[in-house]
């Protein structure tokens, strides 16, 4: 039954895109991004269709959005007082989220990038910024410690870490196990972040 948008109370700004996105969030998890239209998420929100079309072009943009309401988004990373103790703790924050909600709607985003380009963008784009960036405040944290080089949270080694626990969760899915996240940092983080620079040879190192 179509839900008669006109009957509910009138709603402008953040309230409104709150109720969008929180309407969004409910059609991925019913019926996932395959079945997502604005038409439903118009009449889940009881607002107007084009009301979502004044915010997002697509619902793909919509889509990833959406996201954003389970996501770690902005929250400040662990500060343990170590490298290791706080990037074990934020993989830990990842394989939880993975586990709930969020991990089930990515898995499906993901599974629908193959045909739909505009969304494929979208998701490379998402995923590699929120927990890059968060790892780049532990970084930077190890950085003021005198733990790591300067030019680590800048480098491709800073990502790692998050590349390869979300590599797990798409090929073997939730629950990560803990000790992959141990694994992770102390097999394969560690010794690649706490290498140090090597100077590079003078003129005199050939004479």
């Amino acid at each position: 039954m179509t839900v008669d948008h006109r009957k509910g109370p009138r709603r402008r700004g953040e309230e409104l895109e709150n109720a969008i996105l929180a309407a969004t969030l409910a059609e991925l998890m019913d019926v996932g991004y395959a079945g997502l239209t604005m038409e439903r998420v118009a009449a889940r929100a009881r607002t107007g269709k084009a009301t979502l079309y004044r915010r997002w072009s697509s619902r793909a943009e919509l889509a990833m959005d959406a996201c954003k309401l389970i996501s770690v988004g902005e929250s400040e990373p662990p500060d343990t007082g170590a490298l290791r103790s706080d990037m074990i703790a934020l993989l830990r924050e990842m394989a939880a989220r993975m586990a709930g909600p969020l991990g089930g709607i990515l898995r499906g985003l993901l599974a629908e990038t193959t045909h739909d380009p505009e969304l494929a963008c979208l998701v490379r784009e998402r995923m590699h910024t929120v927990g890059p960036e968060r790892t780049r405040r532990v970084l930077e944290r190890a950085v003021e410690r005198g733990e790591i080089d300067p030019g680590v949270p800048t480098s491709r080694r800073a990502a790692v870490a998050t590349d390869l626990l979300r590599n797990e969760f798409l090929l073997f899915g939730t629950p990560i196990a803990d000790e992959v996240v141990i694994d992770i940092v102390d097999e394969v983080y560690l010794p690649l972040v706490l290498m140090r620079a090597v100077p590079a040879a003078g003129p005199e190192a050939g004479a």
